[in-house]
This record gives structure tokens, C-alpha cells and sequence, in this order.
């Protein structure tokens, strides 16, 4: 079963957020980790909308250097902090819970 997979399969379901989120250009990252996140939705990078996509691009960049295939990168919309959020994950920032 593939990340995508997963993560469709666990929607409204919870999961814990391993890593920091990068918080926007320039800005850096957010020093947060273990955050608990509500799962909206998940699609594949090659599916994903453009116009969040380029404001993602820097993390989607940094997360492929650590893929080892590219249907490793999932695109997760998340309740992060009471606010929905798109995101780049792959299996090792993550957990179901």
C-alpha cells in the first residue's frame, strides 16, 4: 500500500506530524514538531493544484532529496493548528495514529 493509500484510506482520521512545516518564503521553519493534525485529504504531487504548489516548492524540493521514489511525496491537506493546510509529506514525517 502506497503513502497516497494511506493516507486516503485515514481520512478524518488523525496523525501525528514529525517534522517542522516551512512556514512561507524566506521566513524558515517553524520549530514545531510532533504536532497532531486532523487528515482532510491527499493526493499525489502530480495531481496537485499549481497555485499552491509553487508556494510549496521549496519543501516539495527539500522532501525529494530524501524520497527514494517520487510516489514516496504525497501532497496531505491537514487541520494544522485549526487552520487546513496543504502539505508535503513523506512516510518518515508522519504517523497514523
Amino acid at each position: 500500500m502506497t503513502l497516497l493509500e494511506k493516507l486516503q484510506s485515514h481520512k478524518g482520521g488523525l496523525l501525528r506530524l514529525k517534522t517542522q512545516l516551512l512556514v512561507g518564503r524566506g521566513t524558515g521553519w517553524d520549530r514545531s514538531t510532533d504536532r497532531v493534525c486532523l487528515i482532510l485529504d491527499a493526493l499525489h504531487e502530480q495531481s496537485t493544484n499549481p497555485a499552491w504548489v509553487s508556494a510549496a516548492a521549496e519543501k516539495a524540493n527539500a522532501v525529494r532529496k530524501t524520497a527514494a521514489r517520487v510516489d514516496a511525496i504525497v501532497a496531505a491537506y491537514l487541520l494544522i493548528d485549526g487552520t487546513p493546510q496543504w502539505i508535503w509529506v513523506v512516510e518518515e514525517d508522519i504517523e497514523r495514529l
